[in-house]
């Protein structure tokens, strides 16, 4: 299946508290939950003014409709083609 980067521009993102990022975690999980288990979240990456998910799903529709039923902006999505770390070196 896919994996997809999206690019969420949110200003502010890097001061978002504890409680504001659990409660914008929790609203996803409720609109994954919704979206059945075809799409799935791996994981995001917060910093100064955007933060940067990993998502599993079949389709950019499918991150797009979550984006949208979430209220979450996806301002850019970019399918993951391949991976590379240290080892691809070796």
């Amino acid at each position: 299946m896919p994996k997809y980067i999206i690019e969420r521009e949110i200003p502010g993102a890097g001061n978002l508290s504890a409680p504001e990022l659990k409660a914008i975690a929790q609203k996803s999980c409720g609109v994954l939950n919704k979206l059945g288990p075809q799409i799935q979240w791996v994981q995001s990456y917060v910093t100064g003014d955007k933060v940067y998910c990993v998502y599993i799903a079949p389709n950019e529709r499918l991150i797009r409709e979550h984006a949208q039923q979430g209220g979450f902006p996806a301002n850019r999505i970019s399918e993951v083609k391949t991976v590379i770390d240290p080892t691809t070196a070796e």
